[in-house]
C-alpha cells in the first residue's frame, strides 16, 4: 500500500464522518434519552413523582432496547432508516440506529446521575415549596451537572464504538474504511491505522469531557 495524497484524504474523510456521526447521534441520543432518563428518576419508587407503572414501562422499554446487539439493531431499522433518510448506508444513514442505541443507554446514565443527589438537598426545596418542575432543573440536574458531563463523555465513547461497528454494512466513516480495506483487500496498514485513530478520537473525546467536568466541580466549590 502506498501512502499517497488520495490516502490522506480518505481517512480523513474518514475522520470528518465519524465525527459527523458521533456528535449528531449523541445530540439526538441526548434529546431523546435525557427525558427518558428524568421520568425514571422522578418516577421510580424514591422518586419525587412515584408511578410505579410509569417506572415498570418505560424501565422494559429501555433494558429491551439495550439488550439488541448493535450490529443485529443496524438491520433491524433499516426500514426505519430508509424511510427517513431516503438511503441505509453512508455516515447520514447510520446515525438512526446509533441514535436508537445511544437513547436507551443515556437513559440509564442521567437517571443513576439523578439518583446520586442528596435527598436532603431534595428535601430541603420541596420544603420550601418548590414545585416538581423547579426541582427537577434546579436541584436534581444542578446538582448531578458534573456527574452529567461524565456520562456525555462515556456516551461518545460508546457511540463511537458502536459507529465502527456499523461499517460491516457500509456505514461510512473510518469504520467502513478498516472494513472495506483492512479487511476485504487484506491492507493491514489501514486497519492499524484506523485503530490507532478510532484510539486517539476515543482518548480526545474523554479527556476533553473529564476536563470539562473538573472545572465544572472546581465552579462550584
Amino acid at each position: 500500500m502506498t501512502w499517497d495524497a488520495e490516502t490522506v484524504r480518505m481517512l480523513l474523510e474518514g475522520i470528518r464522518d465519524t465525527l459527523y456521526m458521533v456528535l449528531f447521534s449523541t445530540l439526538f441520543g441526548y434529546l431523546v434519552g435525557m427525558p427518558v432518563g428524568v421520568l425514571l428518576a422522578v418516577s421510580d419508587r424514591d422518586g419525587i413523582r412515584p408511578r410505579r407503572w410509569l417506572y415498570r414501562v418505560l424501565d422494559i422499554i429501555v433494558n429491551l432496547l439495550r439488550s439488541v446487539p448493535f450490529l443485529i439493531l443496524l438491520i433491524l431499522v433499516i426500514p426505519l432508516t430508509k424511510l427517513l433518510v431516503g438511503k441505509s448506508y453512508g455516515s447520514s444513514a447510520t446515525i438512526v440506529p446509533l441514535t436508537i442505541a445511544a437513547a436507551p443507554f443515556i437513559a440509564r446514565l442521567v437517571e443513576s446521575s439523578l439518583k446520586e443527589v442528596d435527598h436532603g438537598v431534595i428535601e430541603a426545596a420541596q420544603s420550601m415549596g418548590a414545585s416538581p418542575r423547579t426541582i427537577i432543573f434546579k436541584v436534581l440536574i444542578g446538582e448531578a451537572r458534573t456527574s452529567l458531563l461524565v456520562g456525555v463523555t462515556i456516551s461518545l465513547g460508546t457511540i463511537l464504538g458502536y459507529s465502527a461497528m456499523a461499517g460491516v454494512v457500509g456505514g461510512g466513516g473510518l469504520g467502513d474504511i478498516a472494513i472495506r480495506y483492512g479487511y476485504y483487500r487484506y491492507e493491514t496498514q489501514i486497519m492499524i491505522v484506523t485503530v490507532v485513530i478510532l484510539v486517539v478520537l476515543v482518548q480526545a473525546l474523554q479527556a476533553i469531557g473529564m476536563m470539562l467536568a473538573k472545572l465544572l466541580d472546581r465552579r462550584r466549590a
